[in-house]
Order: C-alpha cells, then structure tokens, then sequence
C-alpha cells in the first residue's frame, strides 16, 4: 500500500452537474429550474416561506434574550494553575494576572477578564490577581497560604422599595363619631342665627 494508491470508497463522491451546457447533457436551456416562475430567476430565496402560511420559526414559542452588555470571561481552574506550576510554566515569587496566564498558555485572550473556578486541588501557594474566582477556588488559594485580589466590584445588596399608595388611607368613621360631628354643625348654626336676629333688632331700636 502507497500513499498513491489511496483511494476514497465509491460513491463517496460525485462529480459536480455542470448545467446550461447543450441539450444533450440534460440540463441544458433551464438548467434544471423549469420554465419562468420566481424560482427559475437569480437572486430568489423562499427559506422558511411555506406559502402564505404562519412560518415554523413565528409559531414556535420564544423564550429569552441576547444580552449585549454580557461579559466574556476566560475560565482558569486551579488543578490546571497546579500543573503550570509543576511544569515551570508559572513562577509562583511574583502576582499571577491575566497576562501571565496568557504568556502561560492557560487563556487564549483576556477577554472581559479572568475567572477562577475551583475544579482540582492547589499545592502551592500564590498571589493571584483575576476579575472573579467561585468560593471553593477562594478557599483553596487560601488554604494553600496564597492570596486572591478580586478586581471585580462587589455586588450591591438588594433595597426592597416601598410602594407609594395612589390613594391615602384614612381611618374609618364610626357612627357615633358622625353623629357628634352633626350635633356640633347643628349647634353651630343655631348660634348664627340667634346672632343675626339680635343685630337686627338692634338696628330697629337705632
């Protein structure tokens, strides 16, 4: 066997149809696309048009969204930061960042940033500087006598907002509240009008 002797299976290729070429190869005058019509003309596409009908891609139901303010991150596990170090990739005298991480091989770019996840274990003990790192990485770059600066800021804790009512809720009137407040207006106007009738006679006597 020589490498001029290989050959692929039969049938696993086929030779391109070459169309618009005489009647005699089949595919001559239209080429395959019929007489007139939309689909015999170029620059047509009827993808996902199912005549007049509602598409599949509208009747199916939508779920989320493309958030475009999303952050990429480069992900680093410790057992992978282990076995740099064992390789004498990473130098564990200076602060580990995303750059040493690159010149490492570790991430491919810096992205939006450097993550830190727990998956392996971690001997030895560095000064690691990445955009965020899970609990258990934390814990373990602790426990191994090492330091992480997270640069990330922290998150702001919730405020549970107060609703404003529209309406002001004022306290119920019990009867005999009602019935005082109209003995009083009742007196009140009595008062008047013994006032009014003392001021007239008053001015009769004048």
């Amino acid at each position: 066997m020589k490498l001029n002797d290989l050959r692929d299976n039969e049938g696993a290729r086929h030779p391109r149809i070459r169309v618009g070429r005489g009647p005699a190869s089949g595919k001559g005058k239209t080429a395959g696309r019929g007489q007139k019509g939309q689909k015999s003309r170029s620059g047509v596409s009827l993808v996902g048009f199912e005549g007049g009908q509602m598409p599949l891609y509208r009747r199916m139901p939508k779920r989320g969204f493309h958030n475009i303010f999303a952050k990429s991150f480069e992900v680093v596990n410790i057992g992978s930061l282990q076995k740099a170090i064992d390789d004498k990739k990473l130098n564990t005298e200076g602060k580990i960042d995303a750059d040493v991480l690159k010149t490492a091989g570790l991430i491919r770019n810096k992205s939006d940033g450097v993550r830190l996840l727990g998956k392996g274990a971690l001997k030895a003990s560095v000064t690691i500087e990445v955009w965020g790192a899970s609990k258990s990485a934390i814990a373990a770059v602790e426990s191994a006598g090492g330091k992480i600066e997270v640069l990330a800021p922290p998150k702001p804790e919730k405020v549970e907002k107060k609703r404003k009512n529209a309406k002001s809720k004022l306290a119920p009137v019990k009867d005999g509240d009602k019935a005082e407040s109209a003995a009083e207006s009742g007196s009140d106007e009595k008062g008047k009008l013994q006032s009014g009738d003392t001021d007239e006679t008053d001015s009769d006597v004048g």
